[in-house]
């Protein structure tokens, strides 16, 4: 018995494929629904998901290693998808797009800064950013999902107005636990 045990034992090791959470998407690469990233320290997940009773269905990031499932950021709060054929995937422009079926633009960032080796990450932080693949400063990034908020504060975030920039930094708050689209803004 333990000479069989201890052969099963081998053969598994040596034929299984080990696990790896992906926390990055690369110009090549494309996520699915059903597919996910996950953040390099497995606290953070990236995906599809369906709130509540909707029947509707939403790109984004939620802790992933507690029981009741916490979203922190929705990406297409305001045209949700009502179909498992949603398509994320980043453009040789650094932009991130969110397809339908593959045709019909759902959400996208609206970077305009010129990105030679696009690539997009799900940091540990929980932030979803897009960084050059080549960049030996990988904190320099071109787009972040911590400048567009939801309705979550997380740590490294900032609210509020950048007074060198303008830019407005804003939480808002679901409508509903069935509907992720901003009801009011604090802050």
């Amino acid at each position: 018995m333990g000479f069989y045990f201890y052969t099963a034992c081998c053969f598994l090791t040596i034929f299984s494929k080990p696990s790896i959470a992906i926390d990055t998407l690369t110009l090549s690469e494309s996520l699915t629904d059903g597919m996910t990233l996950v953040s390099n320290d497995g606290s953070f997940e990236l995906g599809f998901f369906t709130p509540g009773s909707s029947k509707n269905r939403y790109l984004g990031i939620w802790y992933n290693n507690i029981p009741i499932h916490t979203v922190v950021w929705v990406a297409n709060r305001i045209n949700p998808i009502n179909d498992s054929t949603g398509l994320l995937k980043i453009q040789s422009n650094g932009k991130i797009l969110l397809q339908v079926q593959n045709t019909t633009a759902v959400w996208s960032t609206n970077s305009t800064a010129r990105v030679e080796n696009p690539v997009l990450q799900l940091l540990d932080s929980g932030n979803l950013v897009v960084r050059d693949g080549k960049d030996s400063k990988p904190e320099n990034y071109f787009w972040q999902s911590f400048d567009y908020p939801s309705d979550t504060m997380l740590p490294g975030m900032k609210i509020g107005i950048d007074l060198r920039t303008g830019f407005h930094r804003r939480l808002a708050a679901w409508k509903n636990w069935d509907d992720p689209s901003p009801a009011q803004r604090w802050c």
